[in-house]
């Protein structure tokens, strides 16, 4: 079946069902130790799932390692731009889950971005980053354990589909002399608009079944967090962009409020609700003017359609939401992206699961881990229907390759993902507790021992951190 691997003799394949895992006690897994420190961290990862699977479990169960290539090291066994080798594609198929550390983007290979082709080839369409703080690591906020959130990235639309033409390229030129003359003209919101004839062009796809398959994963996870964190969030820029963001989070709440309708309430929703237990004889009108501010100066036509609008909701959803039972649900609300960068900052505990689209994702997932700790210390996860890949979501700082002196700590924490998606949380949560006794013990690489107050001198290298991670299991 492969060209140059060979599976482990023992362990079992796993398979999906509706999206989720089934998984024996064996499983088979690939992993991509990853280029450049890949090298210093992989080992030290793989030995802290195995030490916490081993001492969850007792032996009752143990993954079965595959090792496959991508990446420079896949160049190395597959030959020149081999960068993404059809055996670790099969593999990656066959075995349902895979791991993998940091991975160079290829130069004159033809593929854009490792990470990108491997979420597009799956259909891995949620990149999920949690972001939570592990006590003692430094960071520059002042309250970094207020932040607590999980970042659902859409993965597969937006520009990362990479649809874009050079400026000057034939293609460019048509495309821009069919816009100005043909499309711009006859959309009359567009007004006397013109694009630039010297102009790159990239397309900004956004899709409903995109869109809400990856809010249906938001909610599905926070039906499984406790009570106080169960809310979602849509970030998007709305604002402008109405009918790509601004329909993500239309379809994000059409989506919630349908197949999630007797365990959610969205937030204007809240504030309706609200309203009538405060005072059951409220009137429409009286509603309206408290849940939208300038309602006496709207038109009638826009008036009457907000009398509307909660009418419906207390038809719908006060029995089964109202006198309070609202606050037992999941709650959706939505936030303008640049709005949200500002309050993960100055009040980040009012945020659970962040839902976005691809490029807003991508930023809004470094700056949480910046308040936590850094890219280093960030798990990164991408799942799709039928496949998921854990993956370190920093670069592969090749100059400190083979150093043994990076922190491992975000492949680690991705196997910790890996081990909760499978349902192995009692491995998991020996990680985290072992993680954060080293943490907060002082024992870390050189990255967080520079930062801490007073500097740890000398700092662990790479195999040791992942030592005291494991000494602090029992």
């Amino acid at each position: 079946m492969y060209e140059k691997i060979t599976p482990p003799d023992t362990g079992s394949r796993i398979g999906f069902s509706n999206g989720e895992p089934i998984v024996p006690d064996n499983p088979i897994i690939p992993f991509i130790r990853g280029d450049g420190t890949g090298v210093d961290i992989w080992p030290a990862a793989q030995k802290t799932i195995d030490a916490a699977v081993q001492s969850a479990y007792g032996g009752k169960r143990q993954i079965s390692w595959f090792k496959v290539y991508a990446g420079d090291e896949a160049c190395e066994k597959y030959g020149t731009y081999q960068y993404l080798p059809q055996d670790t594609l099969d593999a990656i198929e066959e075995y349902g889950i895979a791991i993998k550390g940091p991975l160079t983007t290829p130069i004159g290979g033809g593929i854009r971005s490792l990470n990108v082709a491997l979420r597009q080839i799956f259909d891995l369409y949620a990149c999920i980053r949690p972001c939570r703080y592990y006590a003692g690591t430094p960071s520059p906020h002042k309250t970094p354990e207020k932040l607590d959130v999980i970042v659902y990235r859409e993965n597969t639309e937006d520009i990362y589909l990479g649809i874009e033409w050079r400026q000057g390229s034939e293609i460019a030129d048509k495309l821009i002399a069919f816009l100005n003359n043909e499309l711009i003209p006859a959309t009359p919101e567009h007004g006397k608009k013109q694009i630039p004839l010297d102009s790159g062009i990239g397309i900004k796809p956004i899709s409903k079944t995109g869109s809400q398959r990856l809010v249906r994963r938001a909610m599905q996870h926070a039906l499984r967090l406790p009570k106080n964190k169960q809310q979602v969030t849509l970030v998007h820029k709305g604002n402008i962009m109405k009918y790509t963001e601004g329909a993500f989070r239309d379809w994000g709440y059409e989506l919630a409020t349908t197949e999630f309708r007797v365990e959610c309430v969205t937030e204007r929703e809240s504030w309706i609700l609200t309203n009538k237990e405060k005072n059951a004889d409220i009137t429409l009108e009286e509603n309206a003017r408290q849940i939208e501010p300038g309602y006496d100066s709207l038109t009638a036509q826009k008036q009457a359609a907000i009398c509307a609008e909660i009418e419906n909701v207390l038809n719908a959803i006060w029995e089964t939401h109202g006198n309070g039972q609202w606050k037992n649900k999941v709650m959706v609300n939505d936030r303008i992206a640049d709005s949200i960068f500002q309050q993960i900052q100055t009040r980040p505990d009012e945020y659970s699961i962040l839902a976005t689209m691809n490029l807003n994702g991508d930023y809004l997932s470094d700056a949480a881990a910046a308040i936590v700790g850094g890219l280093g210390m960030g798990p990164g996860a991408n799942i799709g229907d039928a496949c998921a890949i854990f993956e370190a979501t920093h670069g592969t700082a090749p100059k400190h390759a083979g150093l043994d002196r990076i922190n491992p700590g975000s492949v680690i924490l991705s196997g910790v993902m890996m081990l909760e998606f499978m349902g192995w949380q009692e491995a998991a949560d020996l990680i985290k507790k072992g993680i954060g006794d080293a943490i907060v013990n002082r024992e870390v690489t050189y990255d967080l021992a520079r930062l801490m107050e007073p500097p740890v001198d000398p700092p662990l290298k790479c195999s040791e951190f992942a030592e005291a991670v494991i000494k602090h299991y029992h």
